[in-house]
């Protein structure tokens, strides 16, 4: 995972952007998102197996994107869920990632889930902002 720079830590192997989830977003139990360790990490997220691909670990990038069995049957279900569900998709956030970099990805991220009642961020799983409770707009 030579690619990642420290500022973009939050961006999971999948595509998640880590912070605009409610699990990093929350007061309590916060997760540090997916490519730090920590016990208050949800299970779920420790035993993801995007995360934990040996496939992955092969890569340069640490992205999904480079992996010979890209897209493979589990991130097309997670990349679906989140199209039907939170209006979000995976893969296009690893062809974006791809094609303009972490760097460029994170600051249309920081747009897209910026919340202009606040400067907070929206949540992508609740659709709204988690500090001022002001409702996503699109």
């Amino acid at each position: 995972m030579t690619g990642i720079k420290p500022y973009n830590l939050l961006i999971a192997p999948c595509g998640m952007n880590c912070a605009i989830c409610l699990a990093f977003l929350r007061k309590k139990n916060t997760c540090p998102g997916c490519r730090t360790y920590s016990e208050t990490k949800p299970r779920y997220c420790k035993e993801c197996i995007i995360v934990n691909c040996s496939l992955l670990k092969k890569t340069g990038s640490g992205f999904c994107y480079e992996c010979e069995k890209y897209p493979c049957k589990r991130l097309k279900q997670l990349d679906k869920r989140y199209r039907t569900k939170y209006n979000m998709s995976m893969l296009e956030n690893l062809a974006n990632i791809k094609q303009n970099g972490l760097k460029k990805f994170s600051a249309s991220e920081h747009v897209r889930w910026h919340c202009d009642k606040c400067g907070g961020t929206i949540c992508v799983h609740g659709a709204y902002c988690l500090t001022c409770k002001e409702i996503a707009k699109g």
